[in-house]
């Protein structure tokens, strides 16, 4: 499996909505890759319908650039979730300064969707690449009903090893920009 060259550490900026220009730090902590800016642009123009007004999740948020920027673009709300505690309080800080009321649970992804809470309409999942999670948290948030009927799935693995889901997800659209894969997904409307 490809390894990915770590960001230096610095600032990422949200390209579009009400938060357009704004900068997120980016520490230096193992295993971060925040989504590249040309690859955010081309997710959130496919998602520009369904935006507006959507319940988001933000799983392993890392720097939160996903999150913020459907919060920037106007989602109704987002929830971030990060096992590490240095992303956690940086991402509150951040929320915190461009004054965006979101959550963020310093959580294990698989604990958190299997503890009952909202169903989200769009899920945002960029596990780290070693780790493998994509089938079980996919199949956790099938599991533990956390998704609306419709719902959107982005996903973000290794361009040589797209990770196997659920068949309850369709693919919509994908892209690779170097050695990531790009795509989305959408649930199936049937309950």
């Amino acid at each position: 499996m490809p390894t990915h060259a770590k960001p230096a550490p610095g600032r990422l900026r949200i390209i579009g909505g009400s938060l357009r220009g704004s900068k997120l730090q980016i520490p230096d902590v193992p295993g971060l890759r925040p989504t590249p800016d040309r690859v955010r642009e081309t997710l959130f123009n496919w998602l520009m319908p369904v935006i507006p007004s959507a319940r988001c999740l933000d799983l392993f948020a890392g720097t939160g650039a996903l999150g913020i920027e459907a919060l920037s673009r106007g989602a109704a709300c987002v929830d971030f979730v990060e096992t590490d505690a240095q992303l956690a309080q940086l991402l509150r800080a951040n929320l915190q300064r461009l004054k965006q009321d979101a959550h963020v649970y310093r959580d294990d992804a698989e604990k958190f969707l299997a503890t009952p809470g909202a169903r989200y309409d769009i899920v945002f999942l960029d596990p780290p690449f070693a780790a493998q999670l994509w089938s079980p948290v996919a199949q956790a948030l099938l599991r533990h009903e956390r998704l609306q009927p419709g719902a959107w799935l982005y996903v973000e693995s290794p361009a040589d090893a797209p990770p196997e889901l659920p068949a309850e997800f369709a693919p919509h659209r994908e892209g690779r920009a170097g050695a990531v894969r790009y795509a989305l997904y959408r649930r199936s409307a049937k309950l």
